[in-house]
């Protein structure tokens, strides 16, 4: 069993299937692009979404699965696409639209207006049915994912992923278990599990993040090595409570070395601020979309 698929049993099964059935509602105008609110229906659960993409007519563009953060806002989900939050330095919406880049943002379990169950209750049912609530997560962003593949303006082979904090986990991982992402982007939220729990700081993460047995079987650095040789981009800061320098530094250290035996050292990025905490700034926003410009829209 390869460790991708021993990763996808600890999850509780990945990849999920696909969406059983999307609906539209609001369609509105930005910028000159569009905007949709949708609603993916799976496993007996409605999932809202938002849909920035080109009006009809130009060839298909690159699409990014934009994963929200957590911050403990259970009431901002999809919206982060084009309101923000305040770790951001703001929406990425606008910016993407700049890039010509379409992007996906789906409402997570617990999250925008599916806040009940809440995450507490959601994980707990995971846990005791042998599951996981970042199985579940994971399973739906790649179903996202399949919505993009799917879709007559995207350019299924220019698929990416994007996100902050929670975001950036789901951004790698997606990344690591999904061979049609081509690119991922992921910002504040990158350190060795196993010298977090050792140190405690495993404490400041959300209870969606416990898959049981996975210290045992695998590292940070070997799951997001699962990318190699598609392009991944990592950014961070060491006053940042998530990405203690001494845990980033291992977790650095084993993804360089993976890239490395796959023979694309150039296509890993590093992004480091070591006066930064737990924030998105200037220059690291400019590092991501030029990441994106050069990985996959160029």
């Amino acid at each position: 069993m390869t460790l991708r698929d021993r990763l996808g049993a600890l999850l509780g099964g990945y990849p999920g299937d696909s969406f059983a059935l999307v609906t539209q509602g609001r369609v509105r105008d930005f910028d000159g692009w569009v905007l949709e609110d949708l609603c993916f229906h799976r496993a007996g659960e409605d999932i809202p979404a938002l849909f920035l993409r080109p009006p009809e007519g130009p060839p298909p563009v690159p699409a990014v699965i934009y994963a929200h953060a957590h911050g403990n806002n259970y009431a901002t989900g999809r919206e982060e696409l084009v309101e923000g939050r305040p770790a951001l330095i703001g929406p990425y919406a606008p910016d993407l639209k700049a890039l010509g880049c379409a992007a996906l943002c789906l409402d997570m379990p617990s999250f925008g207006n599916r806040q009940a169950p809440d995450e507490q209750a959601r994980a707990k049912a995971h846990l005791w049915r042998g599951g996981t609530l970042f199985g579940q997560m994971l399973a739906e962003l790649g179903a996202g994912v399949g919505f993009l593949a799917d879709h007559h303006l995207v350019d299924a082979t220019r698929i990416g992923a994007l996100g902050f904090s929670m975001g950036s986990t789901h951004a790698f991982w997606l990344a690591a278990l999904d061979v049609r992402i081509r690119a991922a982007a992921a910002s504040c939220s990158f350190a060795d599990l196993g010298m977090l729990v050792e140190s405690g700081a495993h404490e400041g993460h959300g209870l969606y993040m416990t898959v049981p047995g996975l210290v045992g079987q695998a590292s940070t650095g070997e799951i997001a090595g699962l990318t190699a040789p598609r392009a991944l981009m990592i950014a961070a800061g060491f006053r940042d409570w998530s990405t203690p320098e001494p845990a980033f530094r291992k977790a650095e250290g084993e993804l360089r070395a993976a890239y490395a035996a796959a023979g694309a050292a150039e296509k890993l990025r590093f992004h480091i601020e070591p006066e930064i905490g737990h924030q998105e700034t200037p220059a690291m926003r400019r590092a991501v979309l030029d990441f994106l410009r050069q990985e996959l829209v160029g």
